[in-house]
């Protein structure tokens, strides 16, 4: 058996996974996030950014970033080429469906219902999110999204350790239609994201607990800056 993932939050919707000692961003946003000023961007290392769409609270601290661990960003075509156009050395660009191998494992980029416009005002393709696999252990990151009913499809395919969805409503899903993602992809660990951040996404961190521990799953909503194991 794996040992188990080491996950870091960072606030909004950006965390860190550790798999097989390969470090694993996904959509940094720090700099220009209220709560998150007592992390140093600098201090953050990755061998792999993944960006689930073009919005700047989802890749602000990419090109930077990238640029100092020389890690490689994966996201959609659009997205990769803007940032390879930013500077970034090392890109890989995907679309729907398409599956990447990686030194640990694989990633696929799948369906996400949203929105992407990087932050210069061009089109940043189709949002998405992304399952990543590595051994015996598998997690799905949805990015920001609706509910949809292609999340069924996750659950057909992959067997779950863990699920990280956005919980804030207003621009995402909701904490009861997550509740019922969590369903559809059959995930009984979750951990929250996209909340809290701004107003409009504020939520009940009890309400939410309940919520998800009424249909049998534990949601995690780690402090910004904390690590847990999963």
């Amino acid at each position: 058996m794996s040992a188990p993932m080491q996950f870091t939050y960072y606030g909004h919707s950006c965390f860190a996974v550790v798999v097989d000692g390969v470090r694993l961003l996904f959509d940094p946003f720090i700099t220009g996030n209220p709560k998150a000023g007592h992390i140093d961007v600098n201090s953050i290392e990755a061998d792999y950014i993944l960006i689930t769409h073009g919005h700047g609270d989802h890749l602000a601290d990419a090109v930077s970033i990238a640029t100092r661990t020389g890690a490689t960003v994966i996201s959609n075509y659009e997205i990769a080429s803007w940032l390879a156009n930013q500077g970034v050395s090392k890109t890989h660009g995907m679309n729907f469906g398409g599956s990447y191998a990686l030194p640990f494992g694989r990633t696929k980029y799948v369906v996400a219902v949203h929105s992407s416009t990087l932050p210069d005002g061009s089109p940043g393709g189709n949002p998405g999110g992304f399952v990543v696999t590595s051994g015996t252990q598998t997690f799905y990151y949805a990015g920001d999204t609706a509910l949809t009913y292609d999340m069924k499809l996750i659950s057909d395919e992959f067997d779950l350790n863990f699920a990280v969805l956005p919980i804030g409503d207003t621009f995402t899903m909701g904490i009861a239609d997550a509740v019922r993602a969590a369903d559809f992809v059959g995930a009984k660990t979750v951990v929250g994201v996209h909340y809290d951040t701004f107003p409009p996404i504020a939520i009940d961190r009890d309400e939410a607990v309940t919520a998800f521990g009424a249909r049998g799953v534990t949601l995690l909503l780690p402090a910004i800056g904390e690590t847990v194991a999963l």
